[in-house]
């Protein structure tokens, strides 16, 4: 008896790492909004041309610089040890 429970909760265990797996998967496969181009006037899916992609990469660039210089500009907590 004690052998089938723990057998079931490896089951269990596995499923929910499979479920949560999955789900990071799909999340990591989901389309940026931020980075997609606006679309082509009457409906026509233009080419991305390579400038494109590449003022696309500069403006992710240019967000993770000023994310970085945000994050440094925050000030540190000092720790509380009188001396």
């Amino acid at each position: 008896m004690r052998a089938v429970f723990g057998l079931v909760g490896l089951v269990v265990a596995l499923a929910i790492v499979g479920v949560l797996a999955k789900k990071q998967l799909a999340a990591t496969r989901a389309p940026v909004s931020s980075l997609q181009l606006p679309a082509a006037p009457g409906g026509a899916a233009a080419p991305a041309p390579a400038d494109s992609v590449r003022a696309q990469g500069q403006q992710v660039q240019q967000q993770v610089r000023q994310q970085m210089e945000g994050l440094m500009q925050q000030a540190r907590p000092m720790p509380d040890d009188p001396k």
